[in-house]
């Protein structure tokens, strides 16, 4: 009776690596199995380098929101003041927003007044959304106060406004120019009412990383917003910032208990949630298209173990005669298919790892070999494609590869460990 062996002795990795190694005339791997290993490594590629790209992408894209943006806002619902006029705006947000900042878990609560104007220079004209805001304020805006690209001094905030690099490139207008904004519903006269035209010195142009923003918005200081659209009766919202963004809902019931009745949240995940969830959708469904590019691939792995299997007829039987157990058979071929899929699978890790990282370089390739219409700000949202390489989708991608690469592995390996030895022999 054959002795039993250790599982996956030194021998039996050195039988399966000579049977990779081997050339064809020798009845080595067939073709097929270097097509399966270059196959998992570019589908373990693929995956590895679209996830990054997922990743980056959303990251930046909730940077750009959070960065510029309040993470709750709250309003008033519409209501009767003591003329009879209908309004929404808040008289006591100063109180409002010193009870928001006793809440634990929030950072920073601000009145902000805002509205739409026209913005002309030049000759040309453009639609802007003003928000009025203190210099403290708009220096606690990461996006804003910490632009890489900006321009000016935003410490002249109060002599001045603060524009988008998009109106300003609109515009043709740079720091030290001046604008005119005209509101509508400006000026209340005997005669009724008139549009509001003033003019402001550019004394900063900032660029928060989102084309809509930087195309649409601006800064100016409190009092002289509230002048300027007839918000002395308060302010329209109050602007809430939480250290922890991605869990803004559990703060609700205390936001709601410190603005008072007929308050209203609308936090960032309300804007935003469905477009996110867009994208995780997305995300699932990539990664399973993916996956079927890499079970595609591995599946080789099996034809061309079938096919060596079919070789070493004659190896198998000397090697079960000298001794060795269907358990060391299965195991030597089990392992000629696991080095395929784990040397592919290295591969493309690397190879998807390259590509990520190098990704503004391969970006900036193909905007210049397509006249630069690969990426549209206008429609992306962001200026750019980032990759961020995350710990559990490498894991993911590895884990993936490996597991269709030895499940693949077993059918074929066990049809070798089950070949009668005589059989194998009889021929030869």
């Amino acid at each position: 009776m054959a002795s039993r062996t250790t599982p996956f002795s030194r021998f039996e990795f050195v039988i399966a690596w000579r049977y990779l190694r081997s050339r064809r005339a020798e009845g080595g791997v067939s073709v097929m199995t270097w097509i399966s290993l270059v196959g998992i490594a570019l589908g373990v590629m693929a995956l590895v380098a679209t996830m990054a790209v997922r990743a980056g992408f959303r990251a930046e894209f909730v940077d750009t929101i959070l960065g510029a943006n309040p993470h709750v806002s709250i309003s008033r619902a519409t209501y009767l003041d003591e003329n009879g006029v209908a309004t929404r705006a808040i008289p006591d947000a100063a109180q409002i927003a010193e009870r928001l900042r006793g809440i634990a878990g929030v950072t920073r609560a601000t009145p902000v007044v805002k509205g739409q104007a026209m913005v002309s220079a030049n000759d040309r004209s453009n639609v802007a959304e003003v928000f009025g805001l203190s210099l403290s304020d708009l220096k606690a805006i990461p996006r804003v106060a910490d632009a890489p690209q900006a321009l000016g001094d935003i410490e002249q905030f109060e002599q001045g406004i603060a524009i988008g690099a998009g109106i300003a490139r609109d515009l043709g207008v740079t720091v030290g120019d001046r604008v005119k904004l005209l509101q509508p519903n400006g000026a209340r006269t005997a005669f009724g009412t008139s549009p509001r035209v003033n003019a402001y010195k550019v004394v900063y142009v900032f660029s928060v990383g989102r084309w809509d923003i930087d195309r649409t918005r601006i800064y100016m200081p409190y009092e002289e917003a509230a002048s300027f659209f007839n918000r002395e009766a308060g302010a329209d919202e109050v602007e809430v910032y939480v250290q922890d963004p991605e869990t803004v809902e559990a703060l609700y019931p205390a936001l709601a208990q410190a603005a008072g009745a007929g308050a209203l949240l609308w936090s960032w995940r309300d804007a935003w949630g469905s477009f996110l969830g867009a994208l995780k959708i997305e995300d699932d469904v990539m990664f399973v298209i993916l996956a079927l590019i890499v079970l595609i691939a591995t599946l080789n792995i099996t034809s061309g173990l079938v096919m060596l299997v079919k070789n070493k007829g004659r190896d198998i039987g000397i090697l079960r005669t000298m001794g060795l157990t269907e358990g060391s058979i299965l195991r030597v071929f089990f392992l000629c298919g696991a080095f395929v899929g784990v040397i592919g699978t290295v591969a493309g890790v690397i190879l998807g790892c390259l590509i990520a990282w190098n990704i503004d370089a391969i970006m900036s390739a193909v905007n210049w070999l397509t006249g630069g219409g690969a990426w549209d700000p206008s429609i992306r949202g962001i200026y750019r494609l980032p990759a961020e390489l995350r710990a559990w989708d490498l894991g993911r991608a590895v884990a993936l590869s490996l597991a269709l690469a030895f499940a693949v592995t077993w059918f074929p390996a066990r049809r070798a460990a089950r070949m009668n030895p005589v059989e194998a022999l009889r021929y030869e």
